[in-house]
C-alpha cells in the first residue's frame, strides 16, 4: 500500500525557480523555518528537468549525529530525501493542447511525496505499521 501527495502547477511562464520557491516554502512551513532545502538532478517520467529534493535533517540539525550515536533518519549525511519533482515535459502538453494547453504558451511543475514517509518524519514514528494496525490510542494523537 502506498499513499502519495502530488502537486501540479500549470500557467504561462512557470519556471524551475517557481518550483524551488514553492517547495522551499512548503518544507519550512512543515518542518520549521530553519530547515534548508537542496535539489539534485534525477529522472522521473513526464518531467524534464527532474530533481530529488532533500531537506536538512531537522532531527540532528544536519550534523549526522544524535549525541554520540549516528543519526539514522539522515543516514549520517545531514540530509533527508523528501520528494521528487520537475518541470512538466512540454511533450505532455501536446496531449492536451486541444483543451487550451498549448506547449508554446504554458509550462508547469509537478511533485510527489509519500504521505506516510512525511508523517513518519514529522512525528518521529519509528514503525510505519503503527499507522495501519488500527490502535485508536496511537492514531488519536494525530487527530
Amino acid at each position: 500500500m502506498f499513499h502519495q501527495i502530488e502537486g501540479l502547477a500549470v500557467d504561462a511562464n512557470i519556471t524551475f525557480g517557481d518550483l524551488k520557491g514553492t517547495l522551499d516554502h512548503a518544507m519550512k512551513e512543515f518542518f520549521g523555518s530553519s530547515v534548508k532545502t537542496s535539489f539534485r538532478p534525477s529522472f522521473f517520467p513526464f518531467t524534464e528537468p527532474s530533481a530529488e529534493m532533500f531537506v536538512s535533517c531537522f532531527i540532528c540539525g544536519g550534523s549526522g549525529k544524535r549525541g554520540a550515536e549516528p543519526c539514522r533518519p539522515c543516514k549520517q549525511t545531514g540530509w533527508i530525501e523528501i520528494l521528487g519533482c520537475g518541470m512538466v515535459d512540454p511533450n505532455v502538453f501536446e496531449f492536451v493542447k486541444d483543451n487550451g494547453y498549448d506547449p508554446k504558451r504554458v509550462s508547469g511543475f509537478a511533485f510527489g511525496m509519500g504521505a506516510d514517509r512525511i508523517a513518519l518524519l514529522k512525528y518521529g514514528v519509528d514503525d510505519l505499521q503503527l499507522f495501519f494496525n488500527g490502535d485508536v490510542r496511537f492514531l488519536g494523537q494525530f487527530a
